[in-house]
């Protein structure tokens, strides 16, 4: 593979590690046609007459609520990528005539059951897990267990080669698998580029706009903006109550704010998840009451476990002038409606992705984020 005049990813039959075979799970429908239709494009530029990539399999029920994998055609010599999205809650199946919906554990059920489908006739099997399973369980306190650890090694044992990630909540649990292929991936320019297609007058400059981190977890992600976009960083601490469990976490008594003055500042906000969102809206208000300007929030994974009724509220209030979230997983109809929201399509990095896995390349060879950045800053600071 290599690249040409317009950026793009090229195939290259000759140095592709078998042919390229791709799975989107039940709930990764739409990210899976997204991503079909830029590694066709690429093919037919190559020169491959190819209509396709994507291989239709299932995972009906019993009526007893067991499960099976069926791939509906050959896999044999394929390099697979199977796309998983376990926190697509949309997903339903009958059992004992009752409509249930899929929970993380089902969708990581049925990706065992394709990867057992291949029968081991895939030349490799890859996984592209963007939220990852049981990644907010990232370690353990008391007598707990640790469902992401034990996953990956898993999933190593049935033979997968590959796992790709998009913003773990702990990369730190590759160290589960240390001899394992793992990627996790920070979509930070293409969530640059939908700011800067989105919100009007935004000027990005130490004067006028800063960093904050939502809590000391998140410092890493909210440093890398900092430091790319050259603005100034302040954080939040978490203060929690460890006495007690609510919800399976200890509740948060207080944010405590660390940094410079954030007066007639707009602030951008960086996270992993967005769940219930009571800590960005406790976080937004505090930094209206510090007198801050306009307030963007963005999280990787927008959940809204809690509704969303309290984010227009936010929003029509001032508290909140925008919210940024990728399409890595399912969002509500509801959700892709409302005015605050921009989505971040992250379909096409992840194309270029299984290219490089491919043609077994370097992805830094084959998009290099720190230059794009680069690029377009200089493009709209102009």
């Amino acid at each position: 593979m290599s690249m040409n005049s317009s950026n793009v990813a090229v195939f290259n039959p000759e140095t592709s590690v078998a042919p390229l075979g791709l799975i989107a799970m039940n709930g990764a429908g739409e990210l899976g046609d997204k991503i079909n239709s830029y590694l066709v494009e690429w093919a037919k530029q190559s020169g491959l007459d190819k209509d396709g990539f994507l291989i239709e399999s299932q995972c009906p029920r019993f009526a007893s609520g067991d499960g099976k994998g069926l791939i509906k055609s050959t896999v044999r010599g394929k390099d697979l990528f199977i796309i998983v999205d376990v926190n697509n809650y949309s997903c339903k199946y009958k059992m004992f005539g009752q409509e249930n919906f899929m929970s993380p554990d089902d969708h990581y059920q049925d990706l065992k059951r394709i990867i057992q489908a291949a029968s081991g006739k895939a030349h490799r099997i890859n996984v592209i897990m963007p939220i990852l399973y049981g990644g907010r369980q990232h370690r353990r306190n008391y007598r707990e267990s640790l469902d992401c650890a034990w996953a990956l090694q898993e999933l190593q044992s049935m033979g997968v080669s590959n796992i790709v990630t998009f913003d773990a909540h702990d990369p730190r649990v590759h160290n589960a698998i240390p001899l394992m292929g793992f990627d996790n991936v920070m979509p930070t320019y293409q969530v640059l580029k939908t700011m800067y297609r989105n919100i009007k007058d935004l000027h990005i400059t130490k004067d006028n706009f800063m960093i904050v981190s939502p809590d000391e977890g998140a410092l890493n992600r909210n440093m890398y903006y900092a430091s790319v976009l050259g603005v100034e960083l302040g954080m939040f601490y978490k203060r929690r109550d460890y006495s007690r469990i609510e919800n399976g976490r200890n509740p948060i008594v207080a944010h405590e704010y660390l940094g410079r003055d954030v007066e007639g500042m707009d602030i951008f906000v960086a996270d992993d998840i967005i769940s219930s969102g009571q800590s960005v809206l406790d976080i937004a208000y505090q930094l209206k009451e510090k007198k801050a300007n306009k307030i963007y929030a963005y999280a990787t994974y927008g959940l809204f476990t809690d509704g969303l009724e309290k984010f227009d509220q936010a929003y029509k209030d001032g508290y909140i002038n925008g919210i940024l979230g990728t399409n890595l997983t399912y969002r509500t109809p509801e959700l892709l409606k409302r005015e605050w929201f921009m989505e971040v399509d992250v379909s096409k990095y992840i194309a270029y992705f299984i290219s490089a896995i491919n043609h077994d390349i370097s992805i830094s060879s084959v998009i290099d984020p720190h230059e794009k950045i680069k690029q377009l800053l200089e493009k709209y600071n102009q």
